[in-house]
This record gives C-alpha cells, structure tokens and sequence, in this order.
C-alpha cells in the first residue's frame, strides 16, 4: 500500500475561524482561538497521522495590517507557508459573506499550479440554505478550484468530509515527522500561547496585540509542574488593565491559563506564576520579533 503526506496550508481573513478548523481536524488542540482579529502570530504546525497518509496542516495569521516589524515577520510568516505547500485550504466566513479582498485572493491561489485550493465555507450552522446556496454556486463558478465545502469547525460538521478532499490532493511521499507527534511546538510554546489566548479573551480591544508571554521557569518538581510567566504590555496603563482591579483580571488568566495547561499537560499538577511587565515599543524592537516568531 502506497504512502501518502503532504503540506496543505489554512489561510484566509482574520476571525473566519482558521485555528478552530486546525483543531477541529486534529482532535486537539494546538493553535490558540479568541474573536479578537491576527490572534495567530506564529505559524503552526498541526500533524494528523492516520494509516497511509501523513497530513501537516499550516495554520497561519490571517491578513495583517499594520507597519511594525511584528506586523512584518508575521506576513513574511504568510509567504513563507503558502510557498511550499501541496494544498491549500482558503477558509470563509459564511456568516459575514465574502469580501472583494478576499475574492482577489481566492483567485490568486487558484492560478498557483502548484498547489490544489479548497474553498472551506465555515460557520454554516449560522445561516439558511436560502444564504448558503448562492454563496456556494459562486464558490464553483470560478476557475482553478479542488473543492468547495461547507462546514462548522466550532461544531465540527461537515469536517470529516474536508478531510477527505484534503487527504484526495495528496501525493505520495514520505512520514515528515513521528507518527506520535501532532505538533511541531514544544510544550514550553505552547504553554506562552495559551496564557496569550487568555489574555486575548479577557482583555479590552486596545490591549492584547501589545502582549506577549515569555516562559522563565518550566520545571518539574515533584508530582508539580512549577510554571512563571512574564506576561510583557506596551505601556503602563495597559499592565494595570492587566492586574485589574486587586489583581482580579490576572488572577483569572491565571485560573483559565492553567485549566488549559493541565489538560494539555495529561492532567500534571500546575503552579502557575504570572507576573507584568512593561516593554515599550516591544512590537518594533527586532530582536523581541524574531524571539516571537521564532527566527
């Protein structure tokens, strides 16, 4: 029996559900979720290992605005990931409708011969039929076009179906990573991811993009893992958002943070330590970039 892998990029607007999909198509969880737009910085390596295929899943920051060097390596992460890859997976919104932005682009992947281009129709559990069919008659009226399938990766409808045109793009090639392995970060990654997405989640519109988390301490002691964090804001008012009044609002990014981190642990014990500090101008400051993303 032959064997078959292969690189599929998810791509598409901020907030159209990308890193839910990832999850949804993974069973677990590796990218971080929140409603707040570009919450992805990173690109994420998800890996599905099934008998005969291998598929490693690029989650990827949607479109990013901006002009800071964060704003920079995150796009650069962008075009990085969809240069190489066997198939992509352009999600939508179906809710919100498609903008022009987003019908160039779609266009634009479907020129790429190199790489097969699914149209995945999320959040179909949001809208009629009466919506959803014109939507999807225009998806198949362009050209260049794998497949078009809608779904709901929140409540994974319709998801086992997307997988199966994914796993139909695939060449045959080699395992890239160990058949245990479902991600290419380290728990220490992902641990700085989740008290992020915590952050994200709890925070005022103004704040999260200023935030990152720096892991200091990642230690086994005993039955406990022994975690402390340097969450870093932009300016001071923002830390004391953060604290929140008596310390409130870091107490429940703690609580939340290290809920998650135990599952993702295999029920380890936690201790979790945060603490805020205040960086200025972190997002243009090279060297704090290239931490971030890795470089």
């Amino acid at each position: 029996m032959s064997f078959k892998s292969g690189f599929v990029l998810i791509t598409g607007k901020p907030n159209v559900g990308k890193s839910s999909l990832v999850n949804s198509l993974l069973g677990t969880k590796v990218s971080i979720v929140s409603k707040k737009p570009q919450t992805t910085r990173n690109k994420v390596l998800g890996i599905i290992n099934e008998e005969g295929y291998q598929i490693v899943l690029i989650d990827t920051p949607g479109f990013v605005a901006g002009k800071s060097k964060l704003a920079d390596g995150m796009r650069k992460e962008i075009k990085d990931a969809g240069d190489s890859n066997d198939a992509t997976v352009f999600v939508v919104d179906a809710a919100k409708g498609v903008s022009d932005e987003e019908w160039n682009m779609l266009r634009k992947h479907a020129s790429r011969k190199h790489t097969k281009l699914i149209i995945a129709v999320n959040k179909v559990d949001l809208i009629n039929y009466e919506r959803l069919f014109p939507l999807l008659s225009k998806f198949n009226e362009l050209q260049g076009i794998y497949a078009v399938v809608p779904i709901s990766a929140l409540k994974h409808k319709n998801t086992d179906e997307l997988l199966k045109q994914i796993k139909a793009t695939l060449p045959e090639g080699p395992a890239y990573y160990d058949q245990e392995e479902y991600t290419d970060k380290s728990e220490r990654f992902m641990v700085a991811e989740i008290i992020r997405e915590k952050c994200l989640i709890l925070l005022n519109q103004e704040v999260p993009h200023g935030v990152y988390v720096e892991i200091f301490k990642f230690k086994q002691e005993g039955k406990i893992l022994q975690i402390e964090a340097d969450i870093i804001v932009e300016r001071q008012p923002h830390k004391l958002i953060l604290i929140g009044d008596k310390g409130s609002k870091i107490k429940d990014i703690g609580t939340r943070a290290r809920q998650d981190i135990e599952r993702l642990m295999g029920g380890v014990k936690v201790n979790l330590q945060l603490y805020v500090k205040v960086k200025k101008g972190w997002r243009d400051n090279q060297s704090t970039v290239k931490e971030i993303l890795g470089k």
